[in-house]
This record gives structure tokens, C-alpha cells and sequence, in this order.
């Protein structure tokens, strides 16, 4: 074996450490709760051999066909130079796709799914480390008052966490799921061999004589059995950090076998003592191995609802670059990872809906009724976007595509709609969550759009601008000043109302406009364009990808490497931007309570000078008022 090929497996089997913690923590979890939900839950069936056996049946054929053939075998190959999640995929199929109605259904769908995926956020640290606390009443009912308040401890330690950034913490998430995995398996071979009938549970024939015995109600303990495959879309948003190969591997030999293991255990114990249906994973485990099997379940818990939270923070950055969330403060919490990131204000929302959520609904089981709808509703949408990528990147025959599609909606519609009747129940929650951020994605794409026209009204071209100010004989100064343009070859305001109060033009100007583009990041071959407008005039126009965070700064030193003569030193330039103080007039533009929504997030983003990186001594800026 080569030095070359040792690197390279060596790199792969600590890509796929690493990976395991992240990808697989949610879904991991799983069986803390899944099969208890099957036989104990609202929808729950009696615990008879041939339930067991149909539950174990579906259990088996939902990770096949919803976990394996369609996220590992047919998702996960629907990437976006690399990213993976459902604006990523949202944005490959709006990049293939024809015609304005089929772009509008794409955008609305993707969004959708990404909200939807904001109450995932909520949820699974609520109901992972419940869960996991829960085993505590096994040893002894004496816990049971301190259930709550110790998963709100352990949650409000959690996004504390979040500011101190994962790397250190990265580095044992790895281990320790291996260590679960392996727990998991050990306990369920363990109950396996005192009753190997349960393996019979892998013929599919379960499964159907289960949905027709049992008729609707039977069709309802699908709502339970889904909850084993909730980690399934948590993986491809995971995508963009690890490769395919390493997902893969994790999965197919790791995580599928302890999973599997351990479901066909609890499955066996039930078939000994049905009586244990209240809670099958902690009565597997051996009296004496009870506290410590707490204790690795509550770290299994918190490395799954680390991941999910991780993957909150950059489905906001990804929003917030689409232009669909106002500037928030991005803070980057490692020097060599760039997808570890912080949001301060997501991570308060989130730790408050969540505490919220476990001192509301107290019990994992009832948490178990509002788990699921949300994951249900965002799989079907990435069916959908997957057919348009199978159709129009993949260049798949329509046939080809509709078999593909069509078997995998039939899935995901089946969940859908057992998961349905878990809305009165607590599934409204997620939905209402999805609603809320849903009106804020439109509403600030809405408002935004409105004030670019009002501020495009009387606009001056730039090469009109520079004609005049070369012939007009206008006083120049010494030095540079670089003006932030939100369009190419359009006069920024700050300019005008810079040379209407202050009578002067520097020496030299350059115009930034920074474009957004639908891939994960830009190459630097494509970063920055550079054309000259007129004598000391320059239009920049640099360009990020949505999961790329833009810097100003960086974007003149880059000029000057390649070679760009600047009139001044890049610590002695001056950055001219407007300072906008939005005036509401309810003309009618937006709905009274938009306007309201609008104002409140537009007060509240980002500035301009903090998002852009801008340096505070050398910014001057130019208030105006916008009348909306």
C-alpha cells in the first residue's frame, strides 16, 4: 500500500469518527422513545406476538426504504457543490428549472421545508434529553419530581455551551456515539438470544399482515414508527461538513446494525414481559448498568441536539445570505472550521421554545405526539425537489423519475398522514412554529424588494454620474472612498448625498456590489469582477455563495494583491454607506401588520458596517429617511 492511499484511508476513517457524532446523534436517539410510542403511546396497540413482530416488521422496512434507498442511496447524491439540506437542494433545482411559475414553487417549497425544519430545532433536544432523563424513574420513582427540572438544567447548559463553539467537544462526539452504537447493540443482542424468534420480524409479510389486522388503528401506530427515521433529513443537511463515502460507511456498518439491534431487542423483551411496554429500552438494561446507561444517554442525547442546533445556526446564515432574514450577528466559533458558527439571537429562541416545550408538555410521550409531523411534511418536499434535480441535473428519463419519485411519495405520504392526526394533539406546535418564521421569510423578502423600487425611484446611472462629475470640474480630495452599492452600475445614495452636503469627490471611488449566488460558495477565480467606469471611477462586484459570510475588507486587500493601484493605504480608506431610518406612512405597499413585522426586523438586523466587517474608524455614514 501506497504512503499516498495510507493518508487517504486514514483520512476517511477520522472523517468518519467525526461524522458519526453529527450525523447519526439524532436518529441515534431513536430508540429511547420509538418503540415505547408503538405499544404505550396515545395510538398504541396491545403488546401481542404477532403486534411485536408487525411493529418490528415496519421498523425494519421504514429505515430500508425511507433511511437507506432514499436519503443514503438517492438524496444524498443531490448535492450542491458539496452542501447538502433544503435550501441547498432548493437551490440546485431553482438553478435547473424553466419558467417563472416552476422557480415560484420551488422558492415557496423550499422555504417552507426550511421552516419547518426551525421546529425540528425546538423539539429534539426536548424531547432527546427528556427521554433520556426519564430513565431515572426505572431505578427509582423517588426522581420522578426532579424529571423536569434536571432536562431544563441540562438544556439550559447546552445553548449556553453554544458561544464556546464545538471543536474541543468535536473531538469526543465521535467516540462517544461509538460507544452508544455499541451499547445499543449489546443490549439488544443481549435480549436477541433469549428470544431469536423476533429476528422472523425481517420478512416485509409482517408489516402487511400488521396494517391489515389491526385496519386504521394499525395505520396510525405509523405516526410512532416514523419516529425511528426523524434523523433521516439531519443527515443530508450534514452533507456539506463530511463526504458521501463517509455518511455511508457510518451508516451501513455502524449505525444501521446497533440500530436494528437494538429495535429486535426491545421487540424481544416485549414478547417475554409485555408487561415492560411503558419504557422496553431502560428495562433492558441490568440493574446495576441502570445509572450509567442514564448517563450515556443523556450524552447522546445533548451530541444530537448539538448537531440539530448546529444545523439550525447554518440554515439561518443560508436564509440570511438568500436574502430571506435580516443581518444577524454571525459569530464564528473556530479558526480552521468555517461551518462552525454562532447566532446569539437563534440561540436564545431556540432555548427558550425549548424549555417551554418540556415544562408545557412534561412527559417524553407527550412530546412524541407533536415529534414527527414537521419531519414528515419536510421529506415529502424533498421528494418533490429531488424530482426536478432527477429530471433536470441528472438528465433521468421522466418515466425513470415519476417510478423513483412515485415510490417514495407513497412512503412519505403513508407517514404523512398517519402523523396527521397528531396536530390536535401537540403536532400544531411545529406547524405554528413553521407558520411564524414562514411569515418572516416572506415578509422580509417582501419588504426588502419594495424598498429596493423605492430606492431605484429617480435613480442616476453611474455612467452618467461619472461623465458629469469628470466634466463638471467637481473639487477632489486625496485618498479613496469605496461606496457599498446594493446594484451594479447604479449611483449609490451616499454618494449623492456626500457630494450634495460636503461640495467634494475623492481622488479615487470604487463601488462594491455583492452578490449572493445560489451555490454553497464561490470559487475564487470567480470572486470579484473589476471594471473601470471612468478615469479613478471603479465597479466591483463580489460575489458569495450562501454559505459564505461577505467581508468587505478582505475584498479591497484581495485587489490590491492581484495588482489594483489604490490612492491610498487599505488602513487609511474611507468606507461611505447610507445610515437608512425607515418612516412607516401605511400607504398600502404592505399590509398593516407586515408593516409592523417588517419595521421590528429592519430596526433590529445587523448594520451594514458590522455585517459587511467594515472598520469603525474609517466608516462615515449618510442618515436618510425611506418612507414605506
Amino acid at each position: 500500500m501506497t504512503e499516498e492511499s495510507k493518508t487517504s484511508r486514514s483520512r476517511l476513517a477520522l472523517l468518519c469518527l467525526t461524522a458519526l457524532g453529527v450525523v447519526y446523534g439524532d436518529i441515534g436517539t431513536s430508540p429511547l422513545y420509538a418503540i415505547r410510542e408503538c405499544f404505550h403511546g396515545p395510538h398504541g396497540v396491545p403488546v401481542t406476538h404477532a403486534n411485536v413482530l408487525g411493529v418490528l416488521s415496519l421498523i425494519v422496512w421504514t429505515l430500508v426504504i425511507l433511511v437507506t434507498l432514499k436519503y443514503h442511496v438517492y438524496v444524498l447524491r443531490a448535492d450542491n457543490k458539496g452542501e447538502g439540506g433544503i435550501l441547498a437542494m432548493m437551490a440546485l433545482a431553482r438553478g435547473a428549472a424553466v419558467g417563472p411559475t416552476t422557480q415560484k414553487f420551488i422558492l415557496a417549497f423550499g422555504l417552507f421545508g426550511a421552516a419547518l425544519l426551525y421546529g425540528d430545532g425546538m423539539l429534539t433536544p426536548a424531547i432527546s434529553v427528556l427521554s433520556a432523563v426519564e430513565g431515572l424513574e426505572i431505578a427509582t420513582p423517588l426522581f420522578t419530581p426532579y424529571i423536569i427540572p434536571i432536562t431544563v438544567a441540562i438544556l439550559i447548559g447546552l445553548f449556553f455551551f453554544q458561544a464556546h463553539g464545538t471543536t474541543k467537544v468535536g473531538l469526543v462526539f465521535g467516540p462517544i456515539i461509538i460507544v452508544w452504537f455499541a451499547f445499543l447493540a449489546i443490549t439488544g443482542v443481549a435480549q436477541i438470544i433469549k428470544e431469536p424468534s423476533v429476528l422472523a420480524a425481517v420478512n416485509p409479510m409482517y408489516a402487511v399482515d400488521f396494517l391489515i389486522r389491526n385496519g386504521y388503528h394499525g395505520y396510525l401506530v405509523l405516526g410512532a414508527v416514523f419516529l425511528v427515521a426523524t434523523g433521516g433529513e439531519a443527515l443530508y443537511a450534514d452533507l456539506g461538513h463530511f463526504s458521501e463515502k463517509a455518511i455511508q460507511i457510518d451508516w451501513f456498518f455502524i449505525a444501521a446494525p446497533g440500530l436494528l439491534m437494538n429495535y429486535f431487542g426491545q421487540g424481544a423483551l416485549l414478547l417475554q414481559h409485555p408487561e415492560l411496554a411503558n419504557n422496553p429500552f431502560y428495562r433492558m438494561v441490568p440493574e446495576w448498568a441502570l445509572y450509567p446507561a442514564v448517563l450515556m444517554a443523556t450524552m447522546a442525547t445533548v451530541i444530537a441536539s448539538q448537531a440539530v442546533i448546529s444545523g439550525v445556526f447554518s440554515l439561518t446564515r443560508q436564509a440570511v445570505q438568500l436574502g430571506f432574514l435580516p443581518r444577524s450577528r454571525i459569530q464564528h466559533t473556530s479558526s480552521h472550521e468555517i461551518g462552525q458558527i454562532y447566532i446569539p439571537t437563534v440561540n436564545w429562541i431556540l432555548l427558550a421554545a425549548t424549555v417551554a416545550l418540556v415544562v408545557g408538555f412534561k412527559r417524553s410521550t407527550n412530546l412524541a405526539s407533536a415529534y414527527g409531523i414537521a419531519i414528515s411534511v419536510t421529506m415529502i418536499i424533498t421528494t418533490l425537489l429531488a424530482f426536478i434535480v432527477s429530471r433536470n441535473v441528472w438528465n433521468w428519463s421522466l418515466p425513470t423519475a415519476l417510478a423513483v419519485t412515485g415510490a417514495f411519495l407513497a412512503a412519505d405520504l403513508a407517514f404523512f398522514g398517519a402523523n396527521s392526526v397528531k396536530v390536535i394533539d401537540g403536532g400544531w406546535f411545529p406547524l405554528a412554529a413553521a407558520a411564524i418564521v414562514m411569515l418572516v421569510f416572506t415578509t422580509w423578502k417582501k419588504g426588502r424588494d419594495i424598498l429596493g423600487v423605492l430606492q431605484q425611484e429617480g435613480f442616476l446611472p453611474l455612467a452618467q454620474f461619472v461623465q458629469e462629475a469628470v466634466e463638471g470640474g467637481i473639487v477632489r480630495v486625496p485618498g479613496t472612498a469605496v461606496f457599498l452599492s446594493g446594484t451594479a452600475a447604479t449611483t449609490p445614495s451616499a454618494l449623492l448625498h456626500n457630494l450634495k452636503h460636503n461640495k467634494v469627490l475623492h481622488q479615487q471611488n470604487i463601488f462594491i456590489t455583492v452578490l449572493t449566488e445560489d451555490v454553497p460558495r464561490v470559487v475564487e477565480s470567480r470572486r470579484l469582477s473589476v471594471e473601470t467606469v471612468g478615469p479613478d471611477f471603479h465597479q466591483v462586484v463580489a460575489r458569495y455563495g450562501f454559505m459564505e459570510d461577505p467581508d468587505i475588507p478582505a475584498v479591497v486587500a484581495k485587489l490590491a494583491a492581484g495588482g489594483f493601484k489604490l490612492a491610498s493605504s487599505p488602513t487609511r480608506l474611507t468606507f461611505i454607506l447610507s445610515d437608512n431610518t425607515l418612516v412607516t406612512t401605511h400607504r398600502g405597499r404592505l399590509s398593516p401588520w407586515r408593516l409592523s413585522l417588517f419595521s421590528f426586523l429592519y430596526r433590529n438586523a445587523l448594520r451594514p458596517t458590522e455585517y459587511f466587517r467594515l472598520p469603525d474608524n474609517q466608516v462615515i455614514e449618510i442618515g436618510r429617511q425611506i418612507r414605506l
